[in-house]
């Protein structure tokens, strides 16, 4: 099995679609995220996920839409082609593209993946695209999260207690 460089899982808009979008002969899995600062949390949540079917997609929001989302000031603290550089260098993913809207609902309503993973920091009813998938016949999985790991815990005890 050869093994693809990083920068060789990283899609355009076009071309996700037009390589994972409907027609597809594989089971496509589709989950998303800022991935500010990748840690256990991240890497257990994706392995999760890529094990639920074929190939696993990861959606990362762009700058812009991380500071839309107001995770605090600063944010994101690393940029986003070093945040999707990051993720597709982990084994378990298979493809990432970048999104600047603040939620990927338009992709996830194009590709109609089979499966939509969100953290179990998500209700059912809160994550994005959600409908979409099951109207298509996919299904939406909220996994539980790997307690004591959160990009925010770590911005907070790297920058330290905040001043009075």
């Amino acid at each position: 099995m050869k093994v693809r460089a990083s920068g060789d899982k990283i899609l355009g808009p076009s071309e996700v679609t037009e390589r994972l979008g409907p027609g597809r002969c594989f089971s496509l899995v589709f989950t998303n995220g800022c991935f500010d600062l990748l840690h256990p949390g991240h890497v257990d949540c994706l392995e999760r996920a890529r094990r639920l079917g074929d190939t696993l997609l990861v959606a990362v929001n762009t700058d812009a839409s991380v500071r839309r989302l107001d995770k605090g000031p600063g944010r994101p603290l690393v940029g986003q082609d070093a945040r999707a550089t990051m993720v597709a260098a982990l084994g378990c993913v298979d493809w990432v593209t970048l999104f600047e809207e603040d939620t990927p609902e338009e992709l996830i309503a194009a590709l109609e993946p089979d499966v939509l993973v969100k953290g179990g920091d998500y209700s059912p009813d809160e994550v994005a695209g959600a409908g979409a998938v099951s109207a298509a016949g996919g299904r939406v999985v909220n996994l539980p999260l790997l307690p004591g790991h959160s990009t925010s815990a770590l911005v907070k005890r790297i920058r330290g207690p905040a001043e009075p």
